[in-house]
């Protein structure tokens, strides 16, 4: 690897990891905001979030993107889909910040690789590894220990890893990169939040012009909040191999996890924490075996060039 290359790479890598870091304080930020109705929020979220993306396309002379998607009917589908489970993954993730779940929403995120490689072999028809289908049995093993001993689903865990997993297949079926994806979503939505948001300022409900000036800042910058992490992502994505990636997606959950548990104080009992270790031992198999391959595969690169 060039000296270039390498700091190119460590540059992606740094922007990757705080991206991923970003992603798991939210919860801190949402607990702020938790006075505001959660569909409202959401609703905040994708007005102020096509308020920040559009002049940043335009900045970046990429809006020619959004105009093209415009024109297909498949595009426009496509993403009117993916923005949905978009937004619904969203509120999931508001609600059960708000209402003392941080701790299952960190459990979910956890989830979001193993449902990859499941929608992967049930929708893409892809031939899954041993290892593979190892790390799957575990992760619904935890998910049914934790049925058996506390006598319910993981419901938010189960609804965040499967509308996000979802919504990264469909993405994955985009030309669009994830900034201009992001903008078509919230260019599609947006004005059924605006008209949502009009309405509950109708009624006096709403936080802007009724909430007190510090909620009302904080519900502004929530597009900036969803936007600049995207930016770092899609700047990290770049410059870096897709098994790092993956490997540092995991400091989301894991600082999700942590707040839950020692931020916020939320219970953690022995049938949770069994269940949360037997999810735990399946990533470890799933990113050991992603390890391997990625090593195979560069030896097989090495002798292909020598």
């Amino acid at each position: 690897m060039s000296a270039n290359a390498g700091q190119a790479s460590v540059r992606g890598g740094l922007a990757a990891l705080v991206c991923y870091l970003a992603w798991g304080i939210f919860p801190v930020y949402w607990r702020e905001l938790a006075s505001v109705d959660a569909v409202e929020l959401i609703a905040h979220r994708l007005f102020w979030t096509m308020v920040v993306t559009l002049p940043v396309l335009w900045w970046r002379d990429r809006l020619e993107s959004v105009y093209t998607a415009f024109n297909s009917g498949r595009v426009v589908g496509n993403h009117a889909l993916s923005g949905g489970l978009l937004t619904l993954n969203w509120l999931t993730f508001v609600w059960a910040v708000n209402n003392g779940h941080v701790i299952e929403t960190s459990l979910g995120y956890f989830l979001v690789p193993l449902v990859n490689i499941a929608l992967g072999w049930g929708v893409l028809r892809e031939k899954l590894r041993p290892a593979q289908w190892t790390a799957i049995g575990f992760a619904a093993a935890g998910v049914a220990w934790q049925l058996w001993q506390l006598g319910r689903l993981p419901w938010i865990a189960l609804a965040l890893a499967g509308t996000f997993g979802t919504y990264g297949l469909l993405r994955k079926r985009s030309p669009l990169g994830s900034l201009p994806g992001l903008t078509v979503e919230t260019l599609l939505l947006a004005p059924l939040a605006g008209a949502f948001l009009m309405w509950r300022t109708h009624q006096g409900t709403g936080a802007l012009g009724f909430a007190p000036a510090g909620i009302q800042a904080l519900v502004m910058t929530t597009g900036i909040v969803t936007a600049l992490p995207l930016l770092l992502f899609a700047y990290g994505a770049r410059r870096l191999r897709l098994t790092t990636l993956g490997l540092l997606q995991y400091a989301a959950p894991t600082v999700q996890f942590a707040l839950g548990v020692w931020y916020f104080g939320e219970p953690f009992s022995a049938a949770r924490a069994q269940s949360y270790g037997i999810i735990w031992i399946g990533l470890a198999i799933y990113t050991a075996d992603a390890l391997r391959r990625r090593q195979v595969t560069r030896r097989r690169s090495t002798a292909g060039e020598s």
